[in-house]
């Protein structure tokens, strides 16, 4: 049975305080409803606390190392640098003011807009309705009209790999820096493994990087795999093996680390490190959320929505005011996609009707250099092109063509853009090179708008800039696009 509006203590009320949460909270309390957002960790939640704050202020600072370290690069300019000196203790530091700062502009955002912030365990207790478990261990029930799930997610660790947080940990240790092993093994080597092992090469560490499938860097488009593996691992102190299973992990001085391989299972070999970061993907916090108790069933722990972010039913159906945002729908694990979905589920809850576009949400890798991408894969636009009958067009733009690049003496890098031949509209775009995760932007836009490069390749861009890399693969599609014409 529903309440009536009058009964309720709040409009909304949002589980967990990551970016979903906070973005769909600041929403909604700007659009005038009452607003309670529950946290039973530090508000900001993964991203700023365990995540992307503090890990892209880890690579900005060992970014400049390894800037600084590279000699054959500056002598280049004709500069000749002095040893480098840096202290890790500081460099943390760094990091954790960071997220200090964050976390506190975050939570006097939301305290400015009038939202209630509840601290405790928040859970459900039927429709419209939450149990929220204090600190004190007072245990209460409130109620909302609308209710949105935002807890987000945690890593992953495999079975067989014990954690210790010194010397077997996961990401969420790993952003303290708390020291620097002169061996670490990084399972894994998606977006995670790769931006850590930034880090540590650039801070003099020597890595290990053990990746389950048959080829390093599996989730990234081939062709940007290939230039970026030249840069990335082989050209560090990187050992990058394949199709191997970190089957055992010990913790201890040393770590002890089985090896077997993928396909057979069996042993074949077996390291001694200093220290292993366990980046093998990240799954929901839906466990204490009491999802029964409203008849939902989740799939691997994420909880199903619609593209509203309603929450589905087992029978496909949504469930009256209930929504989900954020990691724990598994839609697509970012923190700027969370932030997307927050919004749209109270756009929705205002009475309009808003998806949100996956498609045109861009990702990216902050190594030096970077790696971005947007839209489809060529895998999946093939896919597309067969499925709904038009050709398919893909063409390349390099880096070592563009002035800006060749000046700052980093023009390895490519551009893969995606597009139909039939109408121009462009449908994806993978970028490994010098700042490719702000470059992917603007393609980003053009999907989002379903522009075509018809009407892109007329665009000027500022010269001599990166963007250029853009403006050339633009004027590539289009002249696909006429010749094909002819």
């Amino acid at each position: 049975m529903q309440l009536s509006d009058a009964n309720f203590d709040f409009d909304v009320i949002v589980i967990g305080a990551g970016y979903g949460g906070f973005d769909a909270a600041k929403h909604a309390s700007e659009h005038g409803l009452k607003v309670a957002i529950v946290e039973s960790r530090d508000m900001g939640g993964t991203c700023v606390n365990r995540g992307c704050v503090p890990s892209k202020a880890l690579l900005a600072a060992s970014g400049k190392v390894r800037e600084l370290s590279d000699s054959a690069h500056l002598e280049g300019f004709g500069i000749h640098p002095s040893p480098v000196r840096f202290e890790r203790r500081k460099i943390a530091e760094h990091s954790n003011d960071l997220v200090a700062a964050i976390r506190t502009n975050l939570t006097k955002t939301l305290e400015r807009l009038g939202v209630t912030i509840l601290r405790g365990i928040g859970r459900l207790e039927g429709l419209q309705k939450i149990g929220l478990r204090e600190k004190n261990g007072v245990d209460r029930i409130l109620t909302a009209k609308d209710i949105i799930l935002a807890t987000g997610s945690d890593p992953f660790v495999p079975p067989g790999i014990d954690i210790d947080g010194r010397t077997v940990f996961t990401s969420d240790e790993a952003v303290n820096l708390e020291w620097l092993p002169r061996w670490i093994a990084i399972i894994g080597s998606g977006y995670i493994g790769l931006e850590f092992a930034d880090v540590y090469t650039a801070l003099g560490c020597e890595v290990t990087m053990i990746e389950a499938l048959d080829r390093v860097m599996p989730t990234f488009d081939p062709d940007i795999t290939k230039v970026a593996k030249r840069n990335l691992i082989d050209g560090r102190d990187i050992d990058a093996r394949a199709g191997l299973l970190a089957s055992k992990v010990s913790p201890g001085c040393p770590v002890k680390v089985e090896l077997s391989d993928m396909k057979t299972r069996d042993v074949v070999d077996q390291l001694e490190v200093d220290a292993v970061l366990v980046a093998t993907g990240r799954i929901p916090c839906s466990g204490s959320l009491n999802l029964g108790s409203v008849g939902v069933e989740t799939s691997r722990g994420f909880v199903p929505v619609d593209e509203r972010m309603r929450v589905l039913s087992p029978d496909g159906s949504s469930i009256s005011n209930l929504w989900a945002v954020g990691d724990l729908t598994g839609k697509l694990m970012l923190a700027h996609a969370a932030a997307a979905q927050g919004t749209v589920a109270v756009q929705n809850i205002l009475g309009e009707e808003r998806t949100v576009d996956y498609r045109s949400i861009p990702a990216a890798t902050f190594t030096h250099p970077e790696i971005s991408s947007v839209g489809l894969t060529e895998l999946e636009a093939k896919d597309l092109a067969k499925e709904e009958g038009f050709e398919l067009g893909v063409v390349r733009s390099y880096f070592k063509a563009n002035s800006k690049a060749l000046a700052e003496l980093q023009s390895d890098g490519l551009m893969k853009l995606i597009f139909s031949k039939d109408t121009g509209e462009v449908l994806g775009a993978h970028i490994y090179g010098l700042h490719a995760a702000d470059l992917i932007q603007e393609v980003a836009n053009a999907i989002s708008r379903r522009q075509s490069v018809l009407s892109l390749v007329n665009e000027v861009h500022t010269h001599p800039t990166l963007s250029e890399v853009v403006e050339v693969a633009y004027k590539l599609a289009y002249q696909q696009i006429k010749k094909e014409k002819i």
